[in-house]
């Protein structure tokens, strides 16, 4: 699935391209599509038509439209291989073109071109396409702060202003679980997953098993430091792309997966130690590390007692 910087950089595209505008009709091609919307397809665009699009929003790796003058909003689940993409209304069709949005009249036009394909913010629609139908649009109710309830329960994320640095110190010291896992779990902490997760921990020489409750207040501040950069290196290149399924709204990917030091190296020279990076299996995934920098903890057995691990 993408992780923030790759749902960032579509929100960044969305605002740009989408905010503001009034939609005129929608057209869902697959049920699949709304699947989330329990009420249905026709509900799902007769309550869409006519409202205006607010600003794009982002927790983690959650996006949502606002409609303006409303208390709901559009939840986009990106999934596997969701893409919102914004194209020139006379573009033909994707092949696996779920949803198509189109807009009543035409905002204001954006200072140079259409990235992609030349034309300007005139007459464009918002597509969703999804090849493999794990992701969807749908429409929820938002809390008094905005945030749709389905992803209330989602913390902030690492880039987020209001985001607590000693809350989640303190919530990792009590989690008793290991740093990957508290890394990933959503409720601590929003929009890193795998990708960026063992960016962070090779950035800051820290097993992927390492117990949570070792981790000291400045252990804590130190990876959270390597998580804002990795994240905010990639962010400046589009995010991470490693197939077409990875796409700003204009279609283009993300070129971070050049830059990666952990991620996707089994075998090849750590850039920091030059030993040879390992792969293991971890929680249906994988967990890339270095042997040497990173090396793996110890277990506590009994006072006195340390075993290798």
């Amino acid at each position: 699935m993408p992780e923030l910087p790759e749902v960032e950089v579509v929100r960044r595209g969305l605002d740009r391209w989408v905010a503001h505008r009034t939609v005129a009709d929608v057209d869902v091609l697959h049920p699949r599509a709304v699947r989330r919307h329990l009420a249905g397809a026709a509900d799902f665009a007769h309550r869409l038509a006519g409202h205006r699009i607010g600003v794009p929003s982002r927790r983690g790796k959650y996006l949502w439209l606002p409609l303006e003058d409303t208390d709901q909003a559009i939840v986009a689940h990106l999934g596997m291989s969701g893409q919102l993409l914004v194209q020139p209304q006379d573009a033909p069709d994707e092949k696996h073109l779920r949803i198509r949005v189109r807009f009543t009249g035409a905002p204001a036009p954006a200072s140079g071109s259409f990235e992609s394909t030349g034309p300007t913010a005139w007459g464009t629609e918002l597509r969703f396409v999804d090849q493999r139908t794990f992701g969807g649009l749908s429409l929820h109710g938002t809390t008094a702060d905005g945030v749709p309830d389905v992803i209330a329960h989602i913390a902030r994320d690492p880039l987020d202003p209001l985001f607590d640095d000693e809350a989640f110190h303190q919530a990792l010291r009590r989690k008793r679980t290991t740093v990957k896992r508290a890394l990933l779990d959503q409720t601590l902490i929003s929009g890193v997953g795998n990708i960026y997760a063992d960016e962070a921990l090779w950035r800051a020489r820290i097993h992927y098993e390492r117990p949570t409750a070792t981790l000291t207040r400045p252990r804590t501040a130190e990876l959270l430091g390597h998580i804002r950069d990795v994240m905010t290196a990639a962010l400046a290149v589009g995010g991470t792309s490693f197939d077409s399924l990875y796409v700003n709204v204009n279609g283009e990917s993300g070129y971070f997966d050049r830059s990666l030091d952990a991620y996707g190296r089994e075998g090849l020279p750590c850039r920091r130690c030059a030993t040879p990076m390992r792969r293991r299996p971890w929680m249906n995934r994988s967990s890339y590390f270095c042997p040497k920098c990173q090396p793996v903890p110890r277990i506590r057995t009994a006072p006195g007692v340390i075993l290798p691990r």
